[in-house]
């Protein structure tokens, strides 16, 4: 009998003993479902910032191709925002930075149409202030970016010229029409950007097109084009020193 108490005794201790990590594995479950849920609302409040600004970036898409799309100007939805795709053609003479005062009036209707944008001026919209309000609780702003691209074709220029490569003439367009944008629109020039890829990112490949004249000379039209990318996104709060 003195055998059998002792034992039960010992099997008491080592329960009690043991009783912590029960508790601990339920508090570990609990953090974990914890922060299972809030990384799920997170998310679903991340993805709701990013709708509402798609849909902001959608109207201005809507009213750019509805007044600019031509036959020399495409308009179009892309993962980085709004492109607008301009031939050279229209807009430079050949070999020329210099842009023609004939599409003046195209640049000024971007320029304005970009300009009393809804995600231009969300800052002075008050339906859009919880949209601002979560923005920034998660140390960020709206940043608006109207980026321009400029691209040639893959023929070298003659020696003689004013730009030694491709790549100088067409990062001098670039900024060119960024310079006339932000002229007419009167948007702060910190909203903007240039930069050119010279012949490095064509729209055809020229190694997939025949030797037949009139499909190469279509072929390096569309690649001399200018693209203006209108975009928005978080940016986060960076400190200076």
């Amino acid at each position: 009998m003195v055998q059998k108490s002792i034992a039960v005794s010992a099997e008491e201790a080592r329960a009690k003993s043991t009783a912590w990590a029960m508790t601990y594995a339920d508090m570990v479950t609990l953090l974990l479902t914890f922060f299972i849920l809030l990384l799920v609302i997170l998310n679903d409040a991340e993805k709701h910032i990013d709708r509402v600004i798609n849909l902001l970036l959608d109207e201005t898409y809507e009213e750019l191709k509805e007044s600019v799309e031509s036959s020399y100007v495409a308009v179009e939805r892309v993962t980085k925002g709004v492109k607008i795709t301009m031939a050279s053609g229209k807009l430079f003479q050949s070999m020329d930075a210099e842009v023609q005062k004939m599409v003046y009036p195209l640049l000024q209707q971007i320029g304005g149409i970009i300009r009393v944008s809804k995600v231009l001026n969300v800052d002075d919209d008050p339906k859009y202030d919880k949209l601002l309000v979560a923005i920034e609780k998660r140390g960020g702003f709206l940043n608006v970016e109207i980026r321009c691209e400029g691209h040639t074709d893959d023929l070298p220029l003659p020696s003689n010229k004013n730009f030694v490569s491709n790549w100088d003439l067409s990062t001098a367009r670039a900024l060119n029409i960024v310079k006339l944008l932000s002229e007419f629109s009167r948007i702060p020039e910190n909203k903007f950007s240039a930069m050119g890829y010279g012949e490095y990112r064509p729209v055809v490949n020229m190694n997939t097109v025949g030797k037949n004249r009139l499909d190469v000379n279509e072929a390096r039209a569309k690649n001399r084009r200018v693209e203006i990318y209108l975009d928005a996104f978080i940016k986060t709060n960076t400190l200076t020193l």
